[in-house]
């Protein structure tokens, strides 16, 4: 690039954030409200879900007011709320409870939270003494698991941006500079937020609450790395001259071409997730393509000419000066330990790194309704009392649809269910069934044509559904980030050990992940989503570091040889790739404060997996294997000086 180039950066800068300001100014498009988007495509939950919505008018959801005392219920008391509510009395046997069965009815699942809040305060209004009212059943479940998002992403957003904040404050120790990443990278930020939408949208995708959550760590993650990346540069080449444009020009080409490697590494990573049976998951992979793309665009765009709106003062106190000498006294020892031994540090980077695998062989998926939140809402509290009050009832009966109503009838009141017809839709009778689970509700109606659906049914093929989603996607993000290193290396050696290297960190930080989540946090499963969302995300973040540490070794390999050129490149790229590496890790580990236990064990593993690529992957066992294999590094190629 040259210095005229790198002057006009900053018109484009400038151009590039009023656009962004226009964009922001048209808001986020309105979320779908499928109710079968976060069900897997073709399982019979999913189907009777659908076959739910052929009944006319049917948008709305059953909901039960549970009224319980200690002592036996006035009923004619209560007569008149129930009336108010809209459905009948119904007492236990001993008096001391009463279900009222409501439909709330509502187009969305905002709305839908939004009228189970109602509901709860019109069912405990005015209430005799001693007496509590809780709502519980399949709307107030899905109800609060929207509500529970209510200013959780705000939070999220302000605990992501602070962590930034406070890590680009130690790393750069002045109190200027943190600013203008944080500046750009939060507006790439709020622009992917909007965008991402709009994006799937156009394309007819699903999303949820989670998406925004997700995409917003990511691109924060992703573009401050970026950031961190390009201003390291930039102030190495500050040292060469007084001329910041030309300090630019000079930076901005092999920073650009390094963030475009990894940036599409991630993209093509993520887009893996496209291959999920779950509409919502697709969403996100597309979103997270989406939200990658951005912070790539604003990393290597705008950020360079808002650097380049202020001069090398910027920097203070550590202000660049023209001939100082750039020290990396910790990465020289950390080197010179790794060319002293590489085959010992080989050898115990892999022990560390497979002992942690262990935990791995004891991973078990598959939360409960009432174990997929870190605070347990009213509906799921109030399930339980239901079942103590009413042994025959449950929060969330299943739901079956069929066209023999007779026969299914009769085989499951052999079987001791408890069955309730409910209204039809279109050809097919609806039941209501109490007691069983999924598994055994579905043996028993073998050789009818019943569909088994409802709440826990649709727990139950989500669980099936993640283990085949496992079974696809794993392998083939792996070879799609072969394929992709061996085309941006011209090597094949140099990917395989890359790739390799990252599929032992993800299953070591499966591994320490799970022993947290169970051992210390007391979590009884991983949530069926947590290993597919932690593999793919630091799959396609994790090889980030090595892919920053290879291209400036092949770089500096022109020069000095490859064993030579590693160890430089590890000394120059240490500071900032560690530095990156620890944000990425306590950004991801901010979902934590997103209600879901789901994105708590997925923020847990990608925090311990990228700590595992950043120190130790990237920092000692990559160097090591590459002093031991010298120029066979990048076979069947060559660098040449």
């Amino acid at each position: 690039m040259s210095t005229s180039t790198a002057r006009a950066f900053r018109w484009l800068a400038l151009l590039l954030i009023v656009l962004a300001g226009v964009a922001l100014s048209f808001g986020p498009a309105e979320a779908p409200s499928d109710p079968t988007a976060m069900a897997p495509d073709d399982v019979d939950s999913t189907r009777v879900a659908r076959i739910l919505q052929e009944r006319p008018g049917d948008n709305g959801g059953a909901a039960l007011v549970l009224f319980s005392s200690d002592d036996p219920l006035d009923l004619a008391a209560l007569g008149p709320r129930a009336a108010e509510l809209g459905g009948p009395l119904i007492p236990n046997g001993d008096m001391t409870a009463a279900l009222v069965p409501v439909e709330v009815i509502s187009e969305s699942l905002t709305e839908n939270s939004e009228k189970i809040t109602g509901l709860r305060e019109q069912a405990s209004a005015d209430l005799p003494a001693g007496v509590t009212a809780q709502v519980t059943g399949p709307a107030a479940i899905e109800g609060d698991l929207a509500g529970v998002f209510a200013g959780a992403n705000v939070l999220l957003l302000a605990v992501t941006g602070g962590i930034v904040a406070v890590l680009l404050i130690v790393t750069y120790r002045s109190p200027l500079l943190w600013i203008l990443p944080l500046l750009v990278i939060g507006l790439a930020d709020r622009v992917a937020a909007t965008g991402y939408t709009w994006a799937l949208d156009a394309l007819g995708a699903a999303w949820n609450e989670s998406t925004a959550g997700i995409l917003s760590v990511l691109v924060f993650g992703a573009g401050t790395n970026y950031a961190l990346l390009l201003i390291s540069r930039y102030r190495d080449e500050l040292h060469g001259t007084e001329d910041r444009f030309e300090a630019m020009a000079t930076a901005w080409g092999p920073t650009v071409k390094t963030v475009f490697a990894s940036a599409a590494t991630v993209i093509l990573g993520v887009a893996c997730l496209l291959l999920s049976a779950v509409p919502t998951t697709r969403g996100l992979g597309l979103a997270s393509m989406f939200g990658i793309a951005v912070a790539f665009l604003f990393a290597v765009f705008v950020l360079p000419g808002v650097l380049l709106l202020f001069g090398r003062w910027i920097f203070w106190p550590r202000i660049p000066r023209v001939g100082q000498e750039i020290r990396h006294g910790l990465w020289d020892r950390i080197g010179g330990v790794v060319r002293a031994r590489p085959a010992l540090v080989t050898v115990v980077s892999l022990l560390v790194l497979g002992v942690a695998s262990l935990g791995a062989l004891q991973i078990r998926t598959g939360l409960t309704q009432a174990e997929q939140f870190l605070d347990t809402p009213e509906s799921i509290t109030a399930a339980a009392v239901l079942e103590e009050k009413f042994p025959d009832q449950e929060a969330t009966p299943a739901i079956i649809a069929t066209q023999e109503p007779e026969r299914v009838t009769a085989v499951l009141a052999d079987a001791g269910h408890n069955v309730t017809p409910q209204e039809p839709a279109g050809e097919w009778d609806i039941l209501q069934v109490s007691g069983g689970t999924t598994e055994e509700l579905r043996s028993s109606l073998e050789g009818t044509d019943a569909l088994v659906g409802g709440q826990e049914a649709e727990l139950h093929d989500t669980e099936q559904s993640a283990a085949a989603d496992r079974t696809l996607i794993f392998p083939v993000i792996l070879l799609v980030l072969l394929v992709a290193l061996m085309v941006m290396l011209r090597s094949v050696v140099a990917p395989v050990i890359m790739t390799a290297t990252v599929l032992l960190t993800n299953i070591a930080a499966l591994g320490l992940g799970w022993w947290i989540s169970t051992g210390v946090l007391g979590f009884t499963s991983f949530d069926a989503l947590t290993p597919l969302y932690s593999f793919v995300f630091l799959v396609a973040l994790g090889i980030d570091y090595s892919i920053f540490l290879i291209t400036r070794a092949r770089e500096e390999a022109r020069t000095h040889g490859t064993s030579e050129g590693v160890l430089r490149s590890l000394s120059a790229t240490g500071g900032v790739i560690t530095s990156a590496g620890i944000l990425l890790a306590a950004v991801f580990a901010a979902l934590g404060v997103l209600p879901l236990v789901v994105l708590a064990q997925v923020g847990i593993v990608i925090f311990i997996g990228v700590l595992l690529d950043t120190l130790v992957v990237r920092t000692i066992l990559i160097p090591a294997l590459v002093q031991l294999l010298g120029e066979r590094t990048w076979w069947p190629g060559r660098v040449r000086a």
